[in-house]
């Protein structure tokens, strides 16, 4: 199967920006080749090398209309963060580059990703943050401090000076817990209070809104699952024993059969790989000795092929 090089790739560009799309290598005049066909591991359909992608930074192959609607998707529900390529078993880890991402999804959802990006960067950045007022959407820059100390910083549009921790004006002779105090409809609508209906992400502190379902949260940026009314961890708790016990006892927001039946389909699938895994063990003890001769007498064979003293 012929691929052609990058230099014999035909370039598109949407904006000034290019990307690289697969043709097949021009066979001889007068010889009929048919055109080679390369398997999607998206929609597992063979398609021909001109309706392929390459993407840059791993190499993998996949067919441009299932690239299209999986970039769309992940920038529609990956909140800015990185889209990485969809072979979930990709060895290299790649990244989709900025490029690429605009060559094959439209405009709008382009500039969707970039304002999402940017927002995430803000939010990660721990010297910048945005204004609290509603109607102003500006980046403050925040001064080197002590960590976990508030900082003064002042709004270089509306000229408001707040806390860096809080976010509510500046309090210089009290602390943040008391002067959110002071102001019970804060805590109402931001994360001090149990039944906030928005909170930050406890690992990448992205605020994350919610406003119905359970209270097994995961967050969509870090894929970190915490309990919506303690922020605690529950990435590890599959049976979610969480909500037997303690401050948040049943306020999962389920029926306990529910919750039972849920418990009792994830035993199931563990026993079914434990019987699966006993049964086929004693197969691959028997087995086994049939395949090592196998592997041995295929070595043998190639190290008889090559022994020039054979020939």
């Amino acid at each position: 199967m012929g691929i052609a090089a990058a230099e014999d790739r035909p370039m598109d560009s949407v904006d000034g920006l290019q990307c690289l799309t697969m043709t097949a290598e021009n066979p001889p005049s007068g010889d009929l080749i048919p055109a080679p066909l390369v398997t999607c591991k998206l929609c597992l359909c063979e398609q021909s090398l001109d309706k392929m992608t390459m993407l840059q930074e791993c190499q993998c192959i996949f067919c441009t209309p299932c690239l299209k609607q999986y970039m769309v998707l992940s920038i529609r529900e990956g909140c800015g963060s990185p889209i990485t390529c969809p072979d979930m078993v990709c060895l290299n880890h790649g990244t989709l580059q900025e490029t690429e991402i605009a060559c094959l999804v439209p405009m709008d959802e382009f500039q969707l990703y970039q304002r999402l990006k940017f927002e995430r960067e803000v939010h990660m950045d721990p010297l910048r943050t945005w204004c609290p007022v509603a109607d102003c959407q500006t980046v403050c820059h925040i001064a080197p401090g002590d960590p976990g100390q508030p900082v003064l910083v002042e709004c270089p549009s509306c000229h408001l000076k707040f806390c860096s921790c809080c976010k509510d004006a500046w309090h210089e002779e009290s602390s943040c817990r008391d002067s959110q105090s002071a102001r019970p409809e804060h805590g109402a609508l931001f994360g001090t209070d149990a039944d906030a209906p928005i909170k930050q992400c406890p690992v990448c502190r992205i605020y994350i809104e919610r406003n119905e379902g359970c209270a097994q949260m995961m967050c969509k940026n870090c894929k970190h699952t915490f309990c919506w009314y303690c922020l605690q961890n529950l990435d590890n708790d599959i049976f979610l024993r969480h909500y037997d016990k303690g401050p948040c006892r049943n306020k999962l927001g389920h029926s306990r059969a529910s919750v039972m039946w849920n418990r009792t389909q994830v035993v199931g699938i563990l026993v079914g790989l434990g019987v699966i895994a006993l049964v086929t063990s004693p197969l691959l003890l028997l087995a086994s000795p049939c395949i090592i001769c196998c592997v041995c007498k295929s070595c043998r064979g190639k190290k008889k092929k090559h022994d020039p003293s054979t020939t």
